[in-house]
This record gives C-alpha cells, sequence and structure tokens, in this order.
C-alpha cells in the first residue's frame, strides 16, 4: 500500500515545495522588474524615446542587481504616454515534481513605469535680476521639461501650469476672478493703497516720476493647468523679467500656485489629489523681499514702486525683507499649506545666496528626511537646464 501511495505523496509534497518555490522565485522577479521599470523611467529625460540604449541599460543593470537568474525579454514604450514597460523571466528548478517526470518551469513578470497622472506648476521669479540669460535659460528647461510631459502626437494625463511672480501675481479670467494682479488680503490691486497716497503725493514731483503705479500689466499672467502644450509652451515665453518691478514676493507665487493645483475655486482645473502627482516648481534669484533691503534694486526714497506689491497693497508696510521677518515666514507657511494640501514642492536657488536664503529655500522644499533632495541650487544660469532634467527623473520614478 505504502509503495502504492508513494508516488501520490511525493507528487503532494513536490506541489507544495514547488509551488512554494515557484511563489516565490514569481516575487523576487517581480520586485527586480519594479525596479528595472523605475530605474529605466529615471533616465527617460535622457532618452525619451527609447532610442539610444540608455533606458534599456539602466534596465538590465538594475535587474542584474536584484536579480542575477533573471533574464530582461524586452524593453519597449509603455502603453502609458512617457514611460517604459519591462518584461523578464527566471527558471525555476522543480525539486521533487521532477521526479514525476516534469521539467523545469519559468515565471514571467511585467512592469511599466514612467510620467502619467502629474500636475506640474512652474512659480518663476520675473524680477528685474532674471532679466536676459538668466529667465531664457528657464525658458528654455521648462519648455524642455513641458515637452517630456506633453510629447507631440499625444494626449498624456498630465497637465502643466504656469505662475510667473515679482511683487505679486497677474491673474486671468480663467480663474473666475476678475482679471488683474491681486494683493496678499486678496483684494485687487489698484497700485499703490489708499492709506499710502498721501505719502505719494508729498514726494517731490522728481522722485513721483520715478514711481510707477501700474507695475501690473507688464507682469506674465498665471496659466492655469492645461493638456495643451502649444498654450504652455507660449505662456512660458511670455516671461521678460522686464517691465516695472515691485520686488520679489515669493510667498505670493507659492500661494497662486497651490491655488492652480487644487481643485477647490478660483481654479478648478486640478485633479484630486488622491488620483494626481501635485508638482510645484519654485525658482527664484533673490531674498523674498519689498524694496526696504540693500542692493542695486533698492530705491533710496518712500514711496516707490514696491509700494504697489501685493503687502504694501494691501495696507501693510511691515513685510520688510530682513531676516526672520515677515515675507520669511509666510512664505514657509504657503510652503505648508501647499505641502498640507498633497502638493510636493522642487525649490531651486539660483546665483548667490546667503545662509538665510539657502535655508529657506531648503525648508519649503519637499526633501525626504535627512536629504535635500527637492532643493537644488544653480550658481550659474548654464546649471539650470540640468536642474529642470534631475527634477524630470524624479517626475518619472512611478510605477504605473
Amino acid at each position: 500500500m505504502i509503495a502504492m501511495l508513494l508516488p501520490f505523496l511525493l507528487g503532494v509534497t513536490g506541489i507544495a515545495i514547488d509551488m512554494g518555490n515557484t511563489y516565490m522565485t514569481h516575487t523576487r522577479l517581480q520586485a527586480a522588474v519594479d525596479a528595472g521599470a523605475l530605474a529605466g523611467s529615471l533616465e527617460l529625460p535622457y532618452d525619451p524615446d527609447l532610442s539610444k540604449g540608455i533606458v534599456q541599460q539602466a534596465v538590465e543593470s538594475m535587474v542584474d542587481k536584484n536579480m542575477e537568474s533573471a533574464e530582461v525579454k524586452s524593453v519597449v514604450a509603455g502603453t502609458e504616454i512617457r514611460s517604459v514597460e519591462v518584461m523578464a523571466q527566471a527558471e525555476v528548478n522543480l525539486l521533487l515534481m521532477s521526479v514525476l517526470g516534469m521539467s523545469d518551469s519559468t515565471v514571467e513578470a511585467r512592469a511599466t513605469a514612467g510620467f502619467n497622472k502629474l500636475e506640474v506648476v512652474f512659480v518663476i521669479d520675473n524680477s528685474g535680476s532674471m532679466k536676459g540669460t538668466p529667465i531664457n535659460m528657464v525658458k528654455q528647461a521648462s519648455i524642455e521639461l513641458t515637452e517630456l510631459l506633453i510629447p507631440d502626437g499625444a494626449t498624456p494625463d498630465t497637465k502643466v501650469g504656469l505662475v510667473p511672480f515679482r511683487g505679486k501675481v497677474r491673474i486671468g479670467e480663467e480663474s473666475g476672478l476678475d482679471a488683474g494682479c491681486y494683493n496678499a488680503d486678496g483684494s485687487l490691486n489698484e497700485g499703490i493703497h489708499e492709506d499710502f497716497m498721501d505719502d505719494y503725493w508729498r514726494l517731490s514731483s522728481y522722485y513721483r516720476r520715478k514711481v510707477t503705479l501700474d507695475t501690473c500689466s507688464d507682469l506674465p499672467k498665471a496659466l492655469p493647468l492645461s493638456k495643451n502644450k502649444d498654450l504652455v509652451i507660449n505662456s512660458i515665453n511670455t516671461q521678460t523679467a522686464t517691465g516695472a518691478w515691485s520686488g520679489t514676493v515669493i510667498p505670493e507665487g507659492i500661494k497662486w500656485a497651490r491655488h492652480i493645483l487644487t481643485p477647490e475655486a478660483p481654479y478648478t482645473q486640478a485633479g484630486d489629489k488622491e488620483d494626481f502627482r501635485k508638482i510645484m516648481i519654485v525658482l527664484t534669484d533673490g531674498d523674498t523681499e519689498d524694496g526696504e533691503c540693500g542692493g542695486g534694486y533698492r530705491a533710496s526714497y518712500r514711496p516707490n514702486n514696491y509700494w504697489t506689491n501685493a503687502y504694501f497693497g494691501s495696507g501693510r508696510d511691515d513685510a520688510h525683507c530682513e531676516n526672520s521677518g515677515v515675507l520669511n515666514d509666510d512664505m514657509l507657511s504657503e510652503a505648508q499649506l501647499a505641502k498640507d494640501a498633497g502638493v510636493e514642492i522642487f525649490a531651486i536657488r539660483f546665483g548667490s545666496s546667503d545662509y538665510t536664503d539657502i535655508a529657506l529655500m531648503k525648508e519649503i522644499a519637499s526633501s525626504k528626511p535627512g536629504t535635500n533632495d527637492h532643493y537644488f541650487d544653480a550658481p550659474s544660469v548654464y546649471d539650470i537646464p540640468e536642474i529642470f532634467k534631475q527634477i524630470g527623473k524624479q517626475l518619472g520614478w512611478r510605477l504605473l
């Protein structure tokens, strides 16, 4: 009886052991393929069409690192826009079932990673110190990243917006609000606040002629999230960093970008934070300031153009640029509100900076604990395109 049952007992035992071995092999293979797809997606900014072999090499290297016995069978563009799909196989050595004449089996795993379900807003300093090569390099880098996110002939589920800022932000009619620049308290900016007009009229005619009451109309308008690549690129190209100056009020740029990235009014183009990865890219080359600090852009008389910014426009004259001042505090507060709303912030500090400026930008960034992976330093204008590519790599690091 035992002799008759032995094949059956071996078969049952073999099924249990070998199925467990098959399951463990497949689990290891799937983890290796997931890692390979993610590694490949990181290289999409440098090899968007998989034609240079950079993605293929990254995939094969990562799969081999995680499971030497795995064999990569294919690395192709995924069905999702700007994605890479990886398929690999691994042999499972059957232990007991081979006694029954069953040969070794093969398991297979697939994974896709890349860019999709993204909502990205560029928050760009358009103050006068950015004019010329700096703003041109920023435009180039922004357009290249937009091309990656929204390729020609495709309709990815990804949207891009823009918030140019100086001392305030200019809003278009797409928001449902009256078009124009807005103060920090949400009121429409009309130049110098009425409480300060007596000071304006006390100026000599010489200084009064130097005050530009309209510092809004030549500031590029904010662009709501859009899938229309041509519209996004045209909006990016409106930035010149020229025209009437009014300061560098970073918290206003962050605030309006948060409004664009959240589905609640005034903007309603954004999706739910559970469905979309929401990204804010903040680039500035100066202190968050209103003209009370030193440097080539300081005005020696009061009031001046800075008195048309979002804080003075609210009737406030306590928002100066001293380290630990209210603008710095509001910058951190607005960044935290954005993070609480599910927004991930990449911070780029361009030019030379003091310790306080660098510390502020690092603090608003959504870096992982113990790292500065969302903060970037760009001492030269020529560092900016590469930094945008590095951000692009992080945006692509997502299993689809």
